[in-house]
């Protein structure tokens, strides 16, 4: 039990975990594979998974999250709800374009980062600033890469663990979350084609 905010005594966490997918509109068919078992993944460890809820990193995760039987978040850039991948559970429309990246990266427990340009590079920045895990799939190229190497700066407000497979992703969520008080569960295996 964790205690629940402005309570003096415990109580339950009534929220799941989240988890926070953050990636390029424009990946390739590698990335699309790996963010897809990423959603997959979460959703299985009963993470609800939030993206940017465009295309791209961000709709394979929403998609691999909903076939696995999870919900899926938007938050949008733009203020129509329909601009949404067709995988998002729920979308929120900002209206706030780039600044909307703050947005996503602070509604996660975890960041997982997945290649990645200057957008997702925005959002990794305000992870690492405001404390949020950051765990970053090395061999995707660009941000993740580069993170799991180099933080973005020395103040060592938050953590980066490299993560070179889907099997090293799943158990060092696990010990995060285990150490930080929320449950995941023990995945089912995937019943995906």
């Amino acid at each position: 039990m964790r205690a629940a905010p402005g309570r003096g005594t415990l109580a339950p966490m009534n929220r799941r975990p989240q988890a926070v997918v953050i990636g390029d509109s424009e990946a390739d068919a590698t990335q699309l594979a790996l963010a897809e078992s990423i959603g997959d993944l979460l959703a299985r460890l009963g993470m609800t998974v939030i993206t940017g809820g465009r295309g791209g990193i961000m709709e394979a995760a929403s998609r691999g999250a909903v076939r696995a039987g999870g919900i899926a978040v938007a938050v949008l850039p733009t203020t129509d709800l329909d601009d949404a991948n067709p995988w998002c559970s729920i979308v929120l429309p900002t209206g706030l374009g780039h600044a909307r990246n703050t947005i996503t990266a602070l509604a996660g427990d975890v960041v997982v980062v997945i290649g990645g340009g200057a957008g997702t590079l925005s959002e990794l920045a305000f992870a690492w600033m405001h404390g949020r895990p950051i765990f970053a799939c090395t061999g995707s190229g660009g941000c993740a890469d580069l993170a799991a190497h180099r933080p973005p700066d020395n103040r060592a407000s938050s953590t980066i663990t490299a993560c070179t497979d889907l099997a090293g992703l799943e158990a060092a969520i696990r010990a995060h979350c285990a150490a930080r008080g929320l449950c995941v569960t023990s995945p089912e295996p995937s019943h995906r084609p």
